[in-house]
């Protein structure tokens, strides 16, 4: 599996956890807002990390740690995603997931196989600006999204969503179509982009302000009651 990055404790990342974070290189979108950059437009035919790298530290950190997360780029998109999975669920770790949901196939095997104990879903944008949000066509994406929260919904496995709100990209009368995806009670968690020098593409973005978040907070309960902001 390529993997771009290794990241050996986190006590964010995993609701209730002490994890560590594995980052896959390469995704199918380009969300300019994206602030793991040079894992999804990176060439590189070696990585810096690699899994037995991984597999030996979680074999010391047994007892430690509980998890690991599993972020990227996109993880699914790498075809062995499954095998690296099994191997750290037969180490007696949890595994988190961290997903565009544009791979429906994918996810429902993994659910199906039992291998996630955690799933955070990116919800993006609206449906009708979800092109625009990440980079490319999105007509052959919207299924894929409706099918993977669908998916999440079905297995009842612990799951979150969560949308990266970027002035520049997103507006506030937008947040009901977003929200739309979710409609229920799950938790749904908005956040507020922040740049930093990994992302793809800042030019033009900024940050909401603290009250235009609170604004679209509100809009987003009206439709989903588990909503939050994430980082307060």
């Amino acid at each position: 599996m390529r993997i771009g990055g290794f990241q050996k404790l986190t006590l964010l990342d995993y609701p209730g956890q002490v994890a560590c974070i594995v980052f896959t290189a390469g995704c199918n979108f380009r969300c300019p807002f994206c602030h793991n950059g040079e894992l999804v437009t990176g060439v590189e035919e070696t990585w810096p990390v690699s899994e037995e790298e991984v597999f030996a530290y979680l074999e010391k950190r047994r007892g430690i740690l509980d998890g690991l997360v599993l972020s990227g780029g996109e993880p699914l998109l790498q075809p062995d995603a499954e095998a690296f999975i099994r191997h750290v669920r037969e180490l007696g770790y949890l595994v988190k997931l961290d997903t565009n949901g544009s791979f429906p196939d994918r996810l429902k095997r993994l659910l199906d196989e039992g291998l996630l104990d955690y799933v955070a879903m990116d919800i993006k944008a609206a449906p009708e600006r979800y092109g625009a949000v990440i980079g490319r066509d999105a007509a052959d994406i919207l299924p894929r999204i409706r099918r993977s929260v669908a998916l999440l919904r079905e297995r009842g496995v612990p799951h979150e969503f969560r949308t990266t709100l970027v002035k520049g990209l997103h507006r506030e009368e937008e947040i009901p179509g977003i929200a739309a995806w979710i409609a229920g009670e799950e938790a749904y968690y908005l956040q507020s982009y922040k740049e930093t020098e990994g992302v793809l593409a800042p030019d033009g973005l900024e940050s909401f302000s603290h009250e235009e978040l609170h604004r679209m907070l509100a809009a987003a309960r009206e439709i989903c009651p588990g909503a939050w902001l994430r980082g307060e």
